[in-house]
């Protein structure tokens, strides 16, 4: 299996997930639900492109 299909996780967890996190009332270190979850897809977002980066074999090309 191909690193690069690691980087469908993200775009499932946004397009998918915001679907089930559409709610107010949880404040999750004082933001609401939604906002928080959007704000953690991004951080999962760009350590999955690093972790996608470092492992790709072409990238140690030069």
């Amino acid at each position: 299996m191909s690193i690069r299909w690691l980087a469908l996780l993200p775009a499932l967890g946004v397009f998918v997930g915001v679907i089930f996190a559409n709610r107010v009332t949880p404040y999750v270190l004082g933001m609401p639900f939604l906002w928080f979850y959007v704000l953690l897809c991004v951080l999962v977002t760009s350590a999955v492109m690093a972790i996608i980066y470092a492992l790709d074999p072409e990238n140690k090309r030069s």
